[in-house]
């Protein structure tokens, strides 16, 4: 079991923040406060990024922080890389002006 550090606010969460690079393969234990989640990521996770705690179905919300952040363009196995070549975010970029 490693000892590798990660972010996660909010038991509505779907993802966690890595908070250093890891390793493809490593078993990552997410506290909750209430039972621990034992994740084990199916490729490296950079610093930053963020990483399935649960499995996602295509067109569910990604849950970060306690807030929607996006939904899944594809099914998001536990332990995926969640970025933007699975994530369509939900939030206006402010540059499109709806007609």
């Amino acid at each position: 079991m490693s000892s590798y550090k990660t972010l996660y606010l909010s038991e509505k969460d779907s993802v966690a923040v890595a908070l250093s690079d890891i390793p493809e393969n490593t078993e990552v234990v997410i506290q909750t406060g209430e039972e621990d989640l034992k994740v084990t990521l199916l490729e490296q996770i950079r610093f930053g990024h963020k990483f399935a705690v649960k499995e996602i179905d295509q067109g569910d919300d990604i849950i970060k922080y306690g807030e929607v952040i996006g939904a899944a363009v594809s099914y998001i196995p536990a332990g995926a890389h969640v970025h933007v070549h699975n994530l369509e975010g939900k939030r206006g970029r402010g540059d499109k002006v709806a007609k």
